[in-house]
């Protein structure tokens, strides 16, 4: 008697029943070009996405380059214009050089996994994004991950260990936009001879002199030891990401980086975009500036409603739910009542809790800050300002 095929994917039926029974279901919604929602949900920290000059960047350099890249860097992917970005972004950041991959994501794969061997010792923040997290598991590399924003406890770790060593850290973590204790973990890697990688995605455009970035903010910008990761999508309001550090370590991943080796390289446009609005912070300087103060304002006038915020050290407002499904009708109340906001759930967010996460811009009034407030007052779920 012959017997029924097994089904290869029954299985998914009872993860997305329980995904449900959760409340972690999660949908697509593609948005208009025209939203009339104002955006407290994006990463567009300096307004600059739809910016003429950056838009016309983008546009320019698709005319001259073409759609894509063509090819991987190592082929037919690296033209005049990624040169030039890289250059820029280097000198701009206070590093020697730099190398630009497809996304922030590629990135921290490429710096993590590349500047790892088997004898590495990698200790991680526990509250690191999913693309560090990702590049430490594929370096095969022993991995510790330490305790949020404790970097004393890295120090006996690497004094034991009598490999390479490694800390991998976000500058500003995405969830709560908290910062992390750099200085106090760079001195920790000094004293141990261990390396430091720093991932300022939210950093960049927002934090240090004309948002020069996190590294540039703590003196670490050009030392011999840091490799800062960046991505191009969020206060550059275009696509992208790009390592930044000594010239023998960004060659050393032009060689052994697999998502730069593998992966056809960014495309024109974007980097175009995103060197129109690197030139144009550097005329501009202010607005790194003026998304900080965007951001203190949302989390002042939260505060004073009683909501449970916390305080942004960059761009990102957090504010904590009592579940995830009051996160989830929160933010589509808000949403109704025409405001876009980011709502973070299980399994997002390491600690478990929800919250609505608020992203300030540069470019956002008063007017449209302050409402955005008196929107997330008026939709709080019920008991909201007692919860802590």
């Amino acid at each position: 008697m012959l017997e029924t095929p097994r089904e290869p994917f029954a299985w998914l039926e009872a993860a997305a029943e329980e995904r449900r029974r959760a409340g972690l279901v999660r949908a697509l919604r593609p948005r208009d070009a025209d939203s009339p929602l104002l955006d407290l949900a994006s990463n567009d920290y300096l307004g600059l996405a739809r910016h003429p000059e950056v838009t016309e960047g983008a546009a320019r350099a698709a005319r001259h380059w073409g759609a894509g890249a063509t090819g991987s860097r190592l082929v037919t992917g690296s033209t005049g214009l990624h040169a030039v970005l890289e250059s820029e972004l280097a000198d701009f950041c206070g590093f020697e050089a730099a190398l630009v991959l497809s996304s922030g994501y590629a990135a921290n794969l490429a710096a993590v996994t590349a500047l790892s061997t088997p004898d590495t010792l990698l200790a991680s923040d526990a509250g690191n994004h999913a693309s560090l997290i990702d590049g430490c598991r594929l370096s095969r590399a022993r991995t510790v991950v330490l305790p949020h924003a404790e970097p004393e406890t890295a120090g006996p770790l690497f004094a034991a260990h009598r490999g390479p060593a490694l800390a991998v850290t976000d500058a500003v973590f995405s969830v709560d936009g908290d910062a992390a204790p750099l200085a106090a973990l760079a001195r920790v890697c000094r004293e141990q001879g261990a390396g430091l990688l720093i991932d300022d995605a939210h950093g960049l455009g927002v934090l240090g002199a004309g948002g020069r970035g996190s590294a540039y903010a703590g003196g670490l910008s050009g030392r011999p030891d840091t490799v800062v990761t960046v991505t191009l999508s969020k206060a550059l309001g275009s696509q992208g990401g790009a390592v930044l550090g000594p010239v023998r370590i960004i060659e050393h991943l032009v060689n052994t980086a697999r998502t730069l080796i593998f992966d056809t390289g960014l495309a024109p446009a974007a980097a175009g975009a995103a060197l129109a609005a690197l030139r144009l912070l550097r005329r501009e300087p202010a607005r790194a500036a003026g998304s900080r103060q965007a951001a203190e304002r949302l989390y002042e006038g939260l505060r004073r409603a009683g909501l449970p915020a916390r305080r942004p050290r960059a761009a990102v407002v957090s504010v904590t739910a009592p579940s995830a499904a009051a996160a989830l009708r929160w933010a589509a109340d808000c949403r109704a009542a025409g405001l876009s906001v980011g709502c973070f759930r299980p399994p997002s967010v390491p600690d478990g809790i929800a919250r609505l996460r608020l992203t300030a811009r540069a470019d956002l009034t008063v007017e449209q800050l302050d409402g955005a407030v008196t929107t997330l007052v008026r939709t709080a779920p019920v008991g909201q300002t007692s919860f802590r």
